[in-house]
């Protein structure tokens, strides 16, 4: 689940932010900072300039459910709301945390909580999503096999989904003794 969009700068001890200023607010956010931070040597560096990208919204892709953490929800509670909201689907038990990571700490401040959980695939399909988000969200379940496949074949170009799935694959025996056939 990513964050959304702060309205100041980071903080940090060995950072000083000198001015922040939003370029552009459409579609996508860009702030540029201009700072100076601290060196391994301890001294400070010279004054630079940054721009962040903001996040932005995604393409039609195959992707895993995901969201904006809202106001002070947990990164749990998104993927509790975001997979009732995008997918219809109820979590069994609680969100196994995957990773947290940043999507490109060079130029976002977007972080990704991620989380595997249990759902009864049978009653899932059809299409979901929230109308005031504008969402047309279409609901598929994949097998291993496929999910080998698409990885395979590169058809996931989703970050998010990649860490995912391929954490999937590597922990799925794992995940058959915690959550027997029922």
């Amino acid at each position: 689940m990513a964050k959304r969009p702060p309205t100041t700068g980071p903080s940090h001890p060995d950072v000083e932010i000198a001015r922040t200023r939003t370029v552009s607010a459409r579609h996508l956010r860009i702030d540029t900072f201009r700072f100076r931070h601290r060196l391994f040597s301890g001294e400070w560096s010279a004054q630079r300039n940054y721009d962040v990208l903001r996040r932005g919204q995604a393409p039609w892709q195959l992707e895993a459910a995901a969201g904006l953490i809202d106001t002070d929800e947990t990164p749990q509670a998104v993927a509790v709301r975001e997979t009732r909201e995008e997918t219809g689907l109820a979590l069994i038990g609680e969100p196994i945390p995957i990773q947290h990571h940043l999507s490109s700490a060079g130029n976002s401040d977007e972080g990704i909580f991620l989380f595997c959980s249990r759902i009864d695939s049978t009653a899932a399909g059809g299409v979901h999503g929230l109308p005031e988000e504008h969402e047309d969200i279409r609901v598929v379940v994949k097998t291993s096999a496929e999910i080998e496949t698409l990885l395979d074949t590169g058809a996931i170009e989703s970050g998010h989904t990649l860490i995912g799935l391929h954490w999937f694959l590597r922990h799925r025996d794992r995940l058959r003794r915690l959550w027997p056939a029922r």
